[in-house]
């Protein structure tokens, strides 16, 4: 606890001893200038912050100003009705401000109440009411307005939790202020009991125990009674007042007073001429007396006037000056240079004929789409995708889009935003008609087919798909295919800190010391690169603990985890559920792999003659097409020494062709062999 908290923990203290011990006059003097100085303090500030967040501490002070209030109407009852008195300020109220005189006073303070509670207090619980509702109502709107952003690369991560944060603390604010209302609101009704109470028993109490006539007891007790109800009422329609402001505050970049002057001034001074004709006016052609009115008149249009002559050149100097200054930075900061040479990780970028795709006024969903994409693949691969940039090029073809991963280009396509594509099942139906393409993702025939051919396409056996999931599809797979160059060291941070608060323990074992966070991005970006799933991080740091001491080829532990995450990869190529279908290698190829590894000091290579690289490849393309003839899909299937060379052997031919090792199949899993890869 700080010095800075004292003030109200001693406030909430001094609060409760009001309610209950009787404190002298010359500290309720004290305590009432504290009251009235706190309202015109909150006043100012409401007056000053430029958003309703900048005092959002203030629902909770308006419930201890209230509670202050009505600790100080307890105590100065309580004087008032004993004594007979409640110190200096109370009676200085009651005889200069109502000037004496009980029946104007309960007057003034008659209409105080009034004001406050049927004005200002009935319609700040209003605002408050419609403030919170439209808020809560326009949140959703807010969170899909900033994913938006997200995806586009307008913001950053931190930006836009940022700005999430900033809405739910803006829900609730006014969430609380709409129940904050309800305390001025009570604070107003109880001012005017506790008022009818202290006079009924002050005259009751004056004639009886204090043996005062019935006039004499009635204009003195009165008297303190208005008084002591001027001085609570008084702050509490400052307070009403201050919450008022405060929750019907719209979003500007200036404070009330700045605002005030502005727009009713300076916005549209030509206004002013007509206001000033209109005070002339009930100067010359009414009674009202025109020393009054003329003088108004001629100010009014003496300011309008002045401002109409200076507003607009001053306007354009500011613009203008805004620009070359704007310009003379641009040229002369280094850093307009220096952000040039960022590359954006994933760049989405479309021809002028696809700009519907993402403008969601037009019924574009693609921004949605990408988020989806995100999710799913932080899900099925366990990594973070970073936010992908989508622009539109003039460049390209009106329906040409390309995708860029760290600035190059990797795939391109064409799109008819009027068209499905349809892709067949295997047997062509001549009777659909359409343009002859290839599906993007996957390099299928496919054909562009009217709406209206939509329906017998899908009748004939036809995968019909709409643009917007033909481009989506692609990008997935473009992403699934690079993330491994998608993880960098940054991302691999970013996992291995969120992995710490769950395993603080496992990952101080493994990094910085004997892996570097480099070490643990090779090793997660090998096992992207053949689409094992890094989302079981736990087990992922379990392998590189126990084999980490041991080794730093990246090669050697990214082969360790696989086994340790046998489980999850045999189930990622199970057919049904229970069998897995592969196809070996012969011993002889095996062995002949075995010799061909290179041992060297900065690590291990495969070196085959071409003749019996070709012999090898040749007869996995053989069994893969006797394979694909059934309609199956297999992996080929070796010995945990040369899995890793198989896999660079094959991969530059069939790069989608899983490789596995006996070490990565589980125990319980039936393996049914449907073809042998042999050499002569």
């Amino acid at each position: 606890m700080s010095a800075r908290d004292l003030p109200v923990l001693l406030g909430v203290i001094l609060i409760i001893a009001m309610l209950i011990i009787p404190l002298p006059g010359w500290l309720l003097s004290i305590l009432i200038i504290m009251n009235i100085t706190l309202a015109l303090i909150v006043i100012l500030v409401s007056m000053n912050m430029r958003e309703a967040l900048q005092f959002s501490i203030f629902p909770s002070l308006l419930l201890l100003l209230t509670l202050f209030r009505l600790g100080l109407n307890v105590s100065t009852t309580r004087s008032i009705l004993s004594k007979g008195e409640a110190g200096g300020v109370v009676e200085t109220f009651g005889h200069f401000v109502i000037g004496g005189n009980a029946l104007v006073g309960f007057v003034v303070f008659l209409i105080l109440i009034i004001i406050q509670f049927i004005v200002i207090t009935k319609g700040a619980e209003r605002v408050s009411e419609v403030a919170a509702r439209f808020t809560l109502d326009a949140m959703p709107g807010k969170q899909m307005s900033i994913d938006a952003d997200l995806n586009a690369g307008m913001i950053s991560e931190l930006e836009a939790r940022e700005r999430r944060e900033k809405i739910q603390r803006e829900a609730d604010f006014y969430g609380a202020m709409d129940g904050a209302s309800k305390f001025v609101k009570g604070d107003a009704i109880a001012g005017i009991i506790i008022t009818i109470i202290n006079i009924i028993f002050g005259i009751i109490i004056g004639m009886v125990q204090m043996d005062l006539a019935f006039g004499e007891a009635t204009h003195r007790f009165t008297l303190l009674t208005v008084g002591d109800g001027l001085v609570s009422q008084i702050p509490a329609l400052i307070i009403s007042t201050a919450t008022g402001i405060v929750v019907t505050r719209a979003a500007s970049d200036g404070n009330l007073g700045s605002d005030v002057v502005g727009q009713l001034f300076f916005t549209f001074p030509k206004l002013l001429y007509i206001a000033g004709g209109t005070i002339a006016g009930l100067g010359l052609f009414t009674p009202i007396n025109d020393i009054l009115t003329l003088p108004i008149a001629g100010l009014l249009c003496a300011g309008a006037y002045f401002l109409s002559k200076n507003s607009q050149p001053i306007h354009e100097l500011e613009t203008a000056t805004g620009e070359e200054e704007m310009e003379a930075e641009d040229l002369k900061s280094p850093e307009s240079v220096v952000s040039l040479l960022n590359v954006d990780p994933i760049e989405f970028e479309f021809g002028y004929g696809l700009i519907p795709l993402a403008d969601t006024n037009q019924g574009g969903d693609l921004l949605d789409r990408i988020v989806m994409i995100r999710r799913q693949l932080a899900i099925e691969l366990g990594v973070i995708v970073p936010v992908v940039r989508i622009r539109d090029n003039i460049q390209l073809q009106p329906n040409e889009y390309r995708v860029k991963i760290k600035g190059n280009e990797l795939a391109r396509g064409e799109l008819l935003l009027d068209h499905y594509m349809a892709m067949s099942p295997g047997i062509d139906d001549e009777s659909i008609e359409g343009i002859d393409t290839v599906e993007p993702a996957f390099g299928m025939p496919a054909k562009w087919i009217a709406e209206d051919m939509k329906e017998t396409a899908e009748l004939s056996g036809y995968t019909v798909v709409d643009p917007p999931s033909v481009v989506s599809t692609h990008l997935t797979e473009i992403i699934k295919n690079n993330a491994n160059v998608l993880l960098g060291r940054q991302e691999t941070k970013q996992l291995i800190d969120h992995l710490k608060e769950s395993y603080p323990i496992l990952v101080d074992e493994v990094t910085p010391d004997p892996l570097s966070i480099g070490d643990v991005q090779r090793v997660l970006a090998k096992l992207l690169k053949e689409r094992v799933s890094i989302r079981n991080l736990p087990v992922i740091f379990e392998a590189l603990a126990d084999y980490g001491r041991l080794t730093s080829d990246s090669d050697l532990l990214a082969e360790y985890v696989r086994q340790a995450l046998s489980r999850q990869i045999t189930r990622q190529y199970l057919v049904d559920g229970e069998s897995l279908k592969v196809v070996t290698l012969s011993g002889k190829v095996e062995k002949t792999i075995a010799e061909g590894i290179q041992q060297t000091e900065h690590g291990n290579y495969l070196s085959l003659d071409p003749n019996v690289t070709q012999a090898i490849i040749e007869n996995i393309a053989s069994e893969m097409e006797r394979v694909s003839m059934f309609e199956q899909s297999s992996v080929i299937l070796c010995s945990p020494a040369v899995r890793m060379y198989v896999k660079q052997l094959i991969e530059p031919y069939f790069p989608v062709i899983p490789v596995l090792s006996y070490n990565e199949l589980e125990s319980t899993v039936e393996v049914q062999s449907i073809g042998v890869v042999n050499i002569e």
